[in-house]
């Protein structure tokens, strides 16, 4: 099979499946305009492809878009011969999500399932996947098959995707591409003269040429319309459409009626045309020649158009009654127990006004739709069903239904716009208040100013639900503290919120987390931080309601033991209940405590498996976590990255974590006028939590840079943070902070002597490092250099680089060369590595570790290689030996 002017394209083609071939699974994307040849170069990679490869292919649907896990089970039906030799769970997974089985899928396991089910297959024969149309796949496929496809690199797979590059599909873009261009003239010209065009005149190919702009296609269709004119130029697009239109209009009403049948069913299953042609009176075998006959379409084992161009134009060229009649005709095609979600879409499609019953048969297919993990096509199929509503208030509910699942799908703007059909005038309080909600979740995840409108939405709710429905009304108030806090409180919607709280309706227990969280914003932290404490750590205390809020407010009370229950609540609670949300909360606040503590190693894992989740799920990891880690490091580097990363998302609190960050990081580097400004700013913010962990950096930069007035009004400050919270890591970091500014030595000693006894191990090395600094400063070598030995070691046993370079400087300053440490188990290794090689030294198998990170064993075991490789051992035994991974 020869194609002109595509040399490099199916040279990048060959070099995927030959690499595939030898066990090195890839994928590729190919992306361009529609009729640039994507499906031709599918055709011919499936053509080449060598003897012993299977080949599977898969395409999206602009009909089928709704339907869950639609073009995933396409590509897994010739494999579900294997479906037994997965694990109970994998298996589960995979039924439901094509509808054999009820539950609900586990989002972590469809396409790890997947993955492993392809594996299966290719344990014989290398696989080699097609996947067509991708920019029209389900979103619940998109999800599985872009995870699957970053996992495939241990596997005898390669995966072609073809999509368009104006329907940029997130996942898809971030997978290996290669953008499909248009011929080059002596290239176009060479096609057009095979197509024997002949009968047009030169002026007429020339324009042909330049308009088509290389588009084979077009070069191949537009002259099929006939004439010796060309019309006015458009794009080509709509060129090829009307050109395929063109040609249909030439052919009998019943071919034109078996094509419009044909585009209104995505599936094309021919039992289903055939039984279905017999309701729309179509001489089918004089149908089927002559469409068959113009090329426009085929009928064998599936029908199939020439290209998707050609099924867009023959169901947008249909009259409306056409297609209604086409959808009623598949609909009563459809096996209502086998299909009835895609039956019910038929029939909706085909009706011409309200129907009550209809609509709350598409409510039923929307809830079926959820538990199987499609959420857009519930979103579809609750919208379709608002609008056949006749029951107003059955219309409200289906419409904030249809809403709240359009927001899920991540579709903002038809969720904005299901809101703004809603008349709020005609609302009831309770129902009125489900709108604010919506709208306040809507408004925050638009971003921008729209962020600050979402709090303050979710208040409008609460103040709504007081009279009604006082236990709501509260959740709503800390919901919204909770949104609140995510803006920053340089915002001022924290204020707001809880300013507004002191009149919501009052607790039925004592004590009561958001009463206390007013009187600490009322009375300050004197009487604030005790009421919270009692709050957070009563026997029932309320901080399940609301554990992003809580994580921050144990930091805030500087109480490290708090948050590691916290914590242990969110990773079990996670895991028991499979929220995602919940275990990637937990697994960032245990990277967060374990950097606090010293953990470096610990940090990378849990920062490694919240990202692995993120990925499963589709979503961006959550950069806070790594922001710490890469301060507490000294990695300059790494954190002006994160910092450019944290900038594109915007939001208030990432930026003061990213100051505070840099605060650490410019002290440790001992750049104290940058940490200066960094600290400033940060503490100007007012943020929980990091104002009171930030003033200690303030106090040490200030004084560093001969600003007594400053230093001594941020000491006052954390004084005021500290003072109340009473707990070791208070008395400690306060003690340290005096110390700069006092310059006593008995306060140096003291904060050293309170954090010896904690797990605070990294502000422990910094107050010895601050001890023997002031030392050597008094002309006391001999002391300063037991302290500040002590430090270096400290400092570089736990992988806090800056500080460590700092306190060797220190030494040499004391006639002392600081001894050089060999680096840290986990610097060697990627974040991923550093996972894999902790679980594998604590006795975890392959299959564990690929479970728990989502990934393949053969990928795993791939890892390992790598990680045996670059530490110099040769077995799994020795990998608990290796320091730094315990």
């Amino acid at each position: 099979m020869s194609l002109i002017g595509r040399k490099d394209e199916i040279e990048r083609l060959r070099a995927l499946v030959g690499a595939a071939g030898r066990g090195e699974g890839g994928v590729l994307v190919l992306r361009g305009e529609p009729g640039i040849g994507k499906s031709t170069l599918l055709d011919h990679v499936e053509h080449t492809a060598p003897p012993e490869f299977r080949i599977v292919r898969a395409s999206g649907s602009e009909f089928e878009g709704e339907l869950p896990f639609a073009a995933l089970h396409q590509l897994c039906v010739p494999a579900l011969a294997h479906l037994d030799t997965l694990s109970a769970p994998y298996r589960d997974s995979l039924m439901i999500a094509f509808g054999l089985a009820e539950g609900t899928p586990d989002p972590f396991r469809v396409g790890l399932a997947a993955l492993d089910l392809l594996a299966a297959s290719a344990a014989d024969h290398p696989l080699l996947c097609l996947v067509d149309d991708a920019h029209w796949m389900d979103a619940a496929s998109v999800r599985a098959l872009t995870f699957l496809a970053r996992r495939v690199a241990a596997e005898p797979i390669a995966i072609v995707f073809a999509a368009r590059d104006q329907d940029a599909v997130r996942g898809l873009d971030e997978l290996p591409g290669l953008t499909i261009g248009g011929l080059a003239e002596a290239d176009a010209r060479a096609l057009l003269a095979g197509e024997k065009t002949d009968t047009l005149d030169e002026r007429v190919r020339d324009r042909l040429l330049a308009e088509a702009r290389g588009n084979p296609l077009a070069l191949i269709e537009l002259p099929k319309a006939g004439g010796f004119a060309l019309p006015t130029p458009s794009p080509v697009t709509g060129r090829i459409e009307r050109s395929f239109q063109s040609r249909m209009a030439g052919l009998p009403p019943d071919a034109r009626r078996l094509l419009v049948l044909a585009s209104a069913d995505p599936t094309g299953d021919p039992g289903l045309l055939w039984t279905a042609v017999r309701d729309l009176d179509i001489d089918v075998p004089a149908a089927t020649a002559a469409v068959e006959a113009s090329g426009l379409a085929r009928f064998d084992t599936r029908a199939r158009f020439c290209h998707p161009l050609a099924r867009s134009a023959a169901y947008r060229a249909a009259e409306p009654e056409l297609r209604r009649r086409a959808h009623r005709a598949l609909a009563e095609a459809t096996d209502p127990a086998a299909a009835p979600d895609r039956r019910a879409w038929h029939r909706a499609q085909a009706a011409t006004g309200p129907d009550e019953l209809l609509a709350a048969e598409l409510e039923s297919s929307a809830s079926r739709a959820q538990a199987r993990g499609g959420v857009a096509a519930a979103a579809a199929f609750l919208e379709r069903a608002a609008a056949l509503s006749l029951d107003p208030d059955k219309q409200v509910e289906r419409t904030l239904a249809a809403a709240r699942a359009t927001l899920d799908a991540g579709r903002t703007d038809t969720a904005a716009d299901l809101l703004a059909s809603i008349d709020t005038e005609q609302l009831d309080e309770h129902r009125h208040a489900s709108v604010d909600l919506l709208r306040g979740r809507l408004a925050f995840v638009q971003g921008a100013d729209a962020t600050v409108r979402g709090p303050e939405l979710i208040l409008r709710a609460a103040q709504r639900l007081a009279a009604t429905d006082p236990a709501r009304s509260r959740e709503c108030f800390l919901a919204a503290l909770e949104m609140a806090l995510v803006v920053g409180r340089a915002a001022g919607v924290l204020d707001r919120v809880l300013d507004a709280a002191r009149s919501a309706p009052p607790a039925t227990r004592e004590p009561d987390l958001l009463d206390a969280l007013v009187r600490w914003h009322t009375e300050g932290h004197r009487t604030g931080v005790p009421a919270l404490r009692l709050a957070l750590t009563g026997e029932d205390p309320g901080w399940p309601q609301a554990p992003a809020l809580a994580t921050v407010l144990a930091g805030e009370l500087w109480d490290l033991d708090l948050h590691a229950t916290i914590v242990d609540w969110l990773v079990r609670t996670g895991q028991d209940t499979g929220s995602p949300m919940t275990v990637r909360l937990g697994l960032s606040q245990v990277a967060v405590q374990a950097v606090f503590t010293g953990d470096f190693g610990r940090a990378i894992a849990a920062t490694a498996e919240e990202e692995a989740i993120a990925d499963a799920l589709g979503d961006r990891p959550q950069l806070y976590p790594r922001v710490h880690l890469a301060a507490m490091r000294g990695r300059r580097q790494e954190v002006l990255d994160l910092s450019a990363d944290a900038a594109s998302r915007g939001t208030g609190q990432l930026i003061t974590n990213l100051g505070w960050a840099k605060a650490v990081l410019y002290n440790g580097l001992g750049d104290y006028p940058a940490a200066l400004a960094e600290a400033t700013r940060t503490v100007a913010a007012g943020d929980i939590f990091l104002t009171g962990i930030t003033l200690p950096e303030l106090v040490e930069a200030a004084v560093r840079c001969g600003e007594p007035a400053a230093a001594a009004s941020a000491l006052e400050s954390l004084t005021e943070h500290t003072g109340p919270a009473g707990t070791t890591f208070a008395r400690g970091v306060a003690a340290g902070a005096r110390a700069l500014v006092s310059e006593a030595e008995d306060d140096y000693r003291e904060s050293i002597g309170i954090l010896a006894g904690s797990t605070l191990t990294p502000h422990l090395a910094r107050a010895h490092l601050r001890y023997g600094e002031w030392l050597r400063r008094e002309g006391r070598r001999r002391e300063a250099r037991e302290q500040l030995r002590t430090a270096h070691e400290r400092c570089s046993e736990i992988g806090m680089e800056a500080f460590a370079q700092r306190a060797a400087g220190e030494l040499r300053a004391t006639g002392e060369v600081a001894r050089s440490r060999s680096g840290h188990t986990y610097d060697q290794l990627t974040m991923q590595e550093t996972h894999i090689a902790r679980e594998v030294a604590a006795g975890a198998t392959t299959k564990e570790v690929a479970t728990r990170l989502f990934l393949s064993p053969r990928t795993v075991d791939a890892h390992l290689r790598n990680i045996f490789r670059k530490l110099g051992i040769t077995s799994r035994r020795q990998l608990r030996d290796m320091p730094g991974l315990g």
